[in-house]
């Protein structure tokens, strides 16, 4: 029978101690905030930088001026292959299959440090095949984890998870500018093309190097997830930071007009992809399909249609490019600026006819050894990410001095785009640029996931370096093949 007796209070749940890790990434993040400013002024002083070295290095203001305006469109292929890189990932990520895998895999971890190493696992996993694709499915992913308060997980260390495939292995895929880049002779510059050739997937991202590199630090990032993940009541979940994470579906509208018929029917679809598949079939008959997927066009053309097939009705598919564009912005403003730099950098020519890649290159040389390369330029590529976030574009600069030192140092030419690809990830986990379509699917900000990615580049940067090192020297030098 009811007592009448009032009910004792709950005792408080005791707190769970947090192991070091955890510890340590709520004090980064506590003290996190964001002080970068738009990228496109870093790009921009870039610019500004080169320009006055070039004339310091006795080249003319005429010289300088022609290369900045002669290399400004130079990357306008590449640029558009990039942006389309960006759309089609998001499109896959946000189709109805999509969303249903999502529920399916959110329902699977039964603990919140779980969660948020299965989410890590998945970023990284995606990565390899399109890190837009990443971006936007790990993100959905940890906001649908997040609707289940029984798994009190913390909804910022969960945004870091998701961050992993840009900040770790992204540019050790399929989608690696600088590696699509030398896959593509019509992609690259002609300045840069005669200093490194053409070098396919299976010098770069295919070497076995490479791919134990990537299955390191998939497994030790995942780990680092899992450890430093806060539990109990320091999980600050979504519903402490004041975030629905309930994903609004953008069902249809029904159709209202009879133009619209074919907008909402699967026909011109299935056409569509059916004159795609017979073209790739083709393609992989005639060179394979790791020459044909090496290909930007190729690898562009293969997710547009998958993301037109999984949306199954243009309209739902033109839905989902006209949200994927804005994050295309600065991609399309930026690249421009980059191939203004590679000219200037190559072209302008100063005392002695050197250029300022002549100059650095002589710098690399002077200063390292064939073993010592991969990790000097490792530091410097990961530190001038800081600046210039962009894979592709920082590759355009970069590549016409490294890849002239490693000429003539000996250096493994497929192995030194993968030293850069490696190091080049790891400003990434700091650096707000590429997170930006993240934070917006999370609803988050840079600060609130930062101190956790600051842990795993803690971790990241002595084991990048030590295995740049180590598996470069199981690599013996090739000469550059031309187109």
């Amino acid at each position: 029978m009811p007592s009448d007796l009032p009910a004792r209070p709950a005792a408080p749940e005791a707190p769970v101690r947090q192991s070091a890790m955890a510890r340590l990434a709520l004090r980064f993040t506590a003290w996190a905030e964001t002080w970068f400013p738009d990228t496109y002024v870093f790009a921009a002083i870039a610019v500004a930088v080169v320009a006055v070295a070039a004339l310091v290095n006795g080249s003319s203001p005429t010289a300088v001026t022609k290369a900045f305006g002669d290399g400004f469109w130079s990357l306008i292929v590449f640029s558009m292959q990039m942006a389309f890189v960006a759309i089609t990932g998001y499109v896959v990520a946000t189709s109805p299959p999509a969303a249903r895998l999502i529920r399916r895999i959110a329902a699977m971890p039964s603990t919140g440090p779980g969660a948020i190493a299965l989410v890590a696992a998945i970023s990284m996993l995606a990565s390899f095949l399109n890190w837009g694709l990443s971006l936007v499915f790990s993100g959905l992913l940890a906001r649908a984890m997040a609707t289940r308060p029984e798994l009190k997980m913390d909804y910022r260390a969960a945004g870091a998870a998701g961050y992993l495939g840009l900040g770790a292995t992204w540019a050790l895929g399929l989608s690696s500018s600088a590696a699509q880049l030398q896959a593509n002779p019509a992609s690259l510059p002609p300045a840069i093309l005669q200093i490194t050739g053409v070098l396919p997937f299976s010098e770069t991202i295919f070497l076995w190097q490479s791919m134990v590199m990537a299955l390191v630090l998939l497994v030790v990032s995942v780990i680092i997830s899992w450890m430093s993940a806060p539990k109990g009541d320091q999980a600050v979940t979504a519903e402490k930071m004041g975030i629905d994470p309930q994903v609004p579906m953008d069902a249809l509208p029904p159709r209202e007009r009879p133009g619209e018929w074919l907008e909402y029917s699967p026909f011109l679809t299935v056409i569509l992809v059916v004159l795609t598949l017979g073209w790739m079939l083709q393609e992989f008959t005639r060179v394979g399909a790791i020459v044909a997927i090496s290909g930007l066009n190729t690898y562009n053309l293969l997710f547009l249609m998958l993301g037109l097939l999984l949306h199954w009705r243009p309209r739902s598919f033109l839905n989902a490019v006209a949200r994927a564009v804005p994050a295309t912005t600065g991609v399309l403003i930026q690249f421009p600026l980059y191939g203004s730099i590679a000219a200037i950098m190559t072209n302008a020519k100063g005392w002695g006819g050197a250029s300022l890649t002549d100059r650095i290159a002589h710098v690399f040389v002077s200063a390292t050894t064939a073993e010592t390369f991969p990790v000097a330029m490792g530091v410097y590529s990961a530190v001038l990410g800081f600046f210039i976030p962009s894979g592709g574009g920082k590759w355009i600069i970069e590549a016409p001095y490294v890849m002239q030192a490693a000429n003539e140092l000996k250096v493994h030419l497929g192995w030194a785009v993968q030293v850069y690809n490696a190091a080049e990830a790891l400003p990434n986990l700091i650096n707000p640029f590429w997170m930006l379509p993240l934070l917006g699917v999370l609803s988050l900000k840079a600060r609130d996931i930062v101190g956790f990615s600051f842990l795993q580049l803690l971790v990241h940067t002595p084991l990048v370096l030590f295995m740049l090192w180590l598996l470069g020297r199981t690599l013996e030098y090739v000469p550059p093949v031309m187109p």
